[in-house]
């Protein structure tokens, strides 16, 4: 239901008046593909919708928001102006804000178990009041329906069409706040989705089957188009039917605004709970965090979109325009590429295209089919960093390459005007990195670094590695453990407080049972502190029954074997390897 929201709702009663059912179905058939899309891709690489939503939801917040805000937006446009106005009149936008206020109090109250149940009711409601809706069999008013033919326009709206709905359920907060609380109930993702989007198939079918019913003239807009979306209810004039279908429209209005008071809420509150902005310091982070905000810049652009007089596809484009290049980073990221989302970037492309897309729907057919290609220009980056292996390049501001460390070599740190800052950890000519600096805290009574410490901060280095290969490995849920089967450290030199450490650890060895990392650690001022190497077993959860290298071990690693390794390892089995 909170999926039947205006543009389904009405823009399937314009497609099969304007074009018939094979227009119809361009238009439904892409929109139920791409709800099933989300469940299913989400699912089936194996993703956790909570861990996933939790990376992102922090980065995407500002364009998962701006969704919500055209979602709310276009509803209440829609249900204003092509069912309310024409049976209330002037207390058209006065009912619209009453069912958004009482949505958003329904929101809050419940929980979406509850809501769930709610929304089940709704259904049911709802398709009762659009079957009442119908003319009755033998006594549907004769009117001639409008030729269907395929023209231009409905050619340029084709590409537009199908980068919205795919993308639009990966931009859609209730969405993935349905994935999450149906993955934790341990309920089926894609199963869940495949059944709700033949559903929603079925709802858009109700409704263009209900506006062909009754036929109908359709309304010439401000920029010269011809719009259907309210010519089920002009053909109804004077019938009792038209109550019906009032009733079935604000059901599915309802739907959307509660959903999306709920769902706004529960993004915002977990992002501000780990966001420690200064600004929360002065402003309590349940008023920053309130869905009221988002919710009243809708009310704001469906009152600007009804001043200008236009029609529902300017408010319903930024789903093929601004917000694609943005969308397309985030898929991206779902998928496991390193994205290098750039806000400024995506919205200024996205409003070129935007642009585009105004110009070309009253004016150049091709322009209006090219648009959505602008706004997809904002993931580009991301591309080319797939392309480039998804390293980052090099920055224009390092004037001197690192210094190298050797063993035994003391190597001095250069001049305080040359130090480059880098990343604290990561991959670097074959070794995982880590960079740190001893304080006080690591030192003992004589004033040197603890020996202990030295031990810790391999253990460290080996963790931020072990994240770095397999960033998806969950205690919580896996099938094997990392056991240390032995340690051993040499050490060579001492250092002490504020003499910046790097801790190298890369993979040495392995075989069928056991991998061998290797470590250094040096000083930059020092040089060479100390070396060793460990051991590596993995035991089944269960039974700590000793196993041979996992495979999402050999998966994770792969990348990072060494070279003059004698065995070449393939898998042959979740939790075993073949050499």
């Amino acid at each position: 239901m909170s999926w039947l929201w205006g543009l389904g709702f009405f823009y399937s009663m314009h497609v099969a008046m304007a074009y018939g059912w094979l227009g119809f179905f361009a238009f439904a058939i892409p929109n139920a593909i791409g709800l099933f899309l989300f469940g299913h891709v989400l699912e089936s690489r194996g993703n956790d919708p909570g861990r996933v939503f939790g990376a992102i939801q922090g980065t995407y917040m500002g364009l998962l928001l701006a969704a919500q805000v055209f979602a709310v937006a276009v509803t209440a446009f829609a249900f204003t102006r092509y069912v309310a106005s024409s049976l209330l009149g002037p207390g058209a936008a006065v009912m619209t804000v009453m069912l958004l206020l009482v949505s958003c109090a329904v929101g809050r109250a419940t929980t979406l178990v509850q809501l769930r149940k709610v929304h089940a009711a709704y259904l049911c409601a709802g398709v009762a009041a659009a079957a009442l809706a119908f003319p009755p069999f033998g006594d549907a008013p004769v009117r001639a329906l409008p030729p269907g033919d395929i023209d231009a326009l409905f050619l340029g709206l084709v590409l537009p069409t199908l980068v919205g709905f795919l993308l639009g359920p990966w931009l859609d907060v209730q969405q993935w706040h349905r994935a999450v609380e149906i993955r934790r109930a341990g309920g089926s993702v894609r199963a869940s989705y495949a059944a709700g989007a033949a559903g929603f198939f079925v709802l858009l079918v109700i409704n263009a089957a209900l506006a062909r019913a009754w036929g109908g003239e359709g309304a010439m807009a401000s920029d010269g188009i011809v719009n259907y979306h309210g010519s089920a209810v002009a053909a109804m004039a004077g019938s009792w039917h038209r109550y019906a279908l009032l009733a079935w429209a604000a059901i599915a209005a309802v739907s959307t605004f509660d959903g999306a008071y709920q769902s706004i809420r529960w993004m915002t509150s977990s992002v501000l709970t780990k966001s420690n902005a200064p600004l929360l310091a002065f402003v309590p982070a349940s008023l920053v965090g309130s869905p009221v905000w988002p919710l009243l810049a809708a009310c704001i652009a469906w009152a600007a979109a009804s001043q200008a007089g236009l029609s529902m596809m300017y408010l319903m484009l930024p789903y093929a325009t601004l917000l694609t290049g943005g969308g397309a980073c985030l898929v991206a990221e779902v998928f496991g590429l390193r994205s290098a989302y750039d806000r400024s970037l995506c919205w200024l492309l996205g409003l070129a295209s935007a642009l585009a897309f105004v110009v070309g729907y009253t004016q150049s057919a091709w322009l209006l089919a090219l648009s959505p290609l602008l706004g997809l220009a904002g993931a580009l980056p991301t591309v080319a960093r797939r392309m480039a292996g998804g390293r980052e390049a090099p920055s224009p501001a390092v004037t001197a390459p690192a210094p190298a460390f050797e063993p035994e070599q003391v190597v001095a740190l250069p001049p305080p005007d040359r130090i480059c800052p880098t990343q604290a950890h990561g991959f670097e000519q074959g070794w995982y990195v880590m960079r740190l600096t001893p304080t006080y805290d690591d030192t003992n009574s004589v004033g040197n670094v603890y020996f202990a410490n030295y031990v810790r901060w391999v253990g460290k280095c080996r963790e931020l590695f072990f994240n770095a290969c397999m960033p998806d490995f969950d205690l919580q849920d896996t099938s094997f453990y990392v056991l240390t089967k032995s340690f051993q450290h040499d050490f060579k030199r001492e250092t002490k407080e504020f003499e910046d450490v790097v801790v190298k650890l890369r993979i040495g060895s392995h075989n069928r049972k056991f991998v061998t990392l290797l470590h250094e650690v040096h000083g930059l001022r020092q040089g060479l502190l100390g070396k060793g190497e460990q051991s590596l077993m993995f035991v089944d959860s269960k039974t700590y029954r000793p196993l041979d290298i996992p495979r999402s071990i050999v998966s994770g690693f792969l990348p990072h074997w060494p070279k003059e390794s004698p065995l070449t390892l393939r898998p042959v089995a979740d939790g075993a390897l073949a050499g």
